[in-house]
């Protein structure tokens, strides 16, 4: 008999799995920062045996080899993998034992060209109990198959197709454990919110619309096009996560860093995020400082406006050493490993060391419906599904660091956005780049739409 311990990493909208059988376990598809989990197995006496990998990763730098470095497990993963470090391959029907659970490998690919599910078999003749599917058939949704490139995409939406009708012909009761789920962007279409992270296949086959096409040609028209852009991070993470991301042995601590020495480090192109609350970020920042309030989609929202392999400095919130633990681990976890340290004492100690401030004024959004066609905002959403308001200029937040240039000088620009985080973020940007601008901090793009018949402004 077996037990199976789910690990979410809500900020990425992924799981990891640890199968335990007896005193031995498999952990599947591990975050980095696995430090915690690997401590509560040694306390338990459990052994970590093995790493499973489902796939290659283009969402999240992979933990196995910090697992393997700390414990000696080996890690496995799918045959068709261009791995450069040393693991097990593991092809179609191939097996490892786990206590006394036996795992096999069930080739499916289509997320990825290499992708493996694993079925977890309890007694040799039973029916699997649990399929750790990866980025193949998830809670309502099947895993995008664009991520190898548009070359690729139409040749893994058929390879999609066959692979998750071989999962949807397992028996009804066995157990769905995805990677991904609600909130990643590895999904292909939204993958339902507010559900479990687990199913069945009995569940999945009744209701899951990646199941409803009933021949490839069809699956490809309704579910691999079409899909929205994917976080630009993204097209680091596979080739570090082929060649081994770097053992790091447990969460780096950020140095704390004086005033001066944050001028020199920004003076020498490291880039300010300031986590604190959007509206005491507004009120008084670093000059060039980013506000992005550090929650679980902190990292996410970062790596939309800062480029891969940039310099960090911290401004945090209260207590500041947790703040900091859970900044690192986010950025962590997509590669953002260049965190220089976090200003100690924060935006108060850089006043007191006699340094200037920038700030920007903020709004609602129903300041500024009333001021609309007056006034020129900034739409920021990513997309804008009802076609945005008439008169508002759409720039998505990604794109805006090089597309900043192309916008109006000649008067305030409001940045708005679905809820008044992006709009912050925007704001922050055009506020570096010295236009003049006011956040709409709460409220968003759906406020600003009259009754029925009654014009705008």
């Amino acid at each position: 008999m077996h037990a199976i311990e789910i690990m979410t990493a809500a900020s990425l909208g992924d799981s990891s799995y640890l199968l335990v059988s007896g005193d031995e376990a498999a952990l599947v598809d591990p975050q980095r920062d696995s430090w915690a989990l690997l401590e509560s197995c040694a306390a338990r006496g459990v052994r970590i045996r093995y790493v499973l990998e489902t796939h290659v990763h283009n969402d999240y730098l992979s933990g196995a080899l910090e697992v393997r470095a700390a414990t000696g497990a080996t890690v496995a993963g799918p045959a068709r993998a261009p791995y450069a470090f040393a693991h097990l391959p593991l092809a179609e029907d191939d097996e490892i034992t786990v206590g006394d659970v036996t795992v096999r490998a069930m080739e499916t690919p289509g997320h990825t060209v290499e992708h493996t599910a694993y079925l977890v078999l309890d007694e040799a003749g039973e029916p699997p109990a649990a399929v750790f599917t990866g980025g193949s058939l998830l809670v309502g949704g099947a895993g995008r198959t664009d991520l190898s490139g548009a070359a690729h995409t139409e040749e893994l939406a058929r390879a999609q197709y066959r692979s998750l009708r071989r999962l949807a012909r397992l028996p009804d009761a066995t157990r769905v454990l995805p990677t991904h789920g609600a909130g990643s962007s590895c999904a292909a279409g939204p993958v339902p919110g507010g559900r479990d992270r687990t199913t069945t296949v009995g569940a999945e086959r009744r209701g899951n619309p990646a199941l409803a096409p009933r021949d490839a040609d069809r699956y490809v028209t309704e579910r691999a096009t079409g899909l929205p852009p994917y976080p630009a991070y993204y097209r680091y993470m596979a080739p570090i996560n082929r060649s081994g991301p770097t053992v790091l042995g447990g969460p780096p601590v950020p140095r704390p860093l004086a005033p001066s020495t944050v001028a020199g480090l920004v003076g020498d192109g490291a880039q300010v995020l300031d986590a604190r609350d959007r509206r005491t970020f507004a009120a008084g920042h670093l000059p060039g400082a980013l506000g992005e309030e550090l929650d679980e989609r902190f990292a996410s929202l970062v790596a939309e406006v800062v480029p891969f392999g940039t310099r960090l400095v911290l401004v945090l919130p209260e207590p500041a050493d947790e703040a900091a633990r859970e900044a690192v681990v986010q950025l962590l976890r997509i590669g953002y490993e260049e965190v220089a340290g976090v200003l100690v004492g924060g935006v108060d100690a850089w006043r007191a060391a006699g340094r200037a401030l920038r700030s920007f004024p903020t709004a609602d959004a129903s300041e500024l419906a009333a001021r609309l066609p007056e006034v020129r905002a900034l739409d920021v959403r990513p997309e804008r599904p009802e076609g945005g308001i008439p008169g508002t200029l759409h720039v998505p937040l990604s794109e805006l660091p090089r597309r900043v240039v192309e916008l109006p000088r000649d008067r305030e620009i409001w940045t708005v956005c679905g809820s008044g985080r992006r709009a912050t973020v925007a704001a922050g940007l055009l506020d570096r780049a010295g236009l003049a601008v006011r956040a709409v901090t709460s409220g968003g793009v759906r406020d600003l739409r009259p009754p029925a018949g009654q014009p705008i402004g």
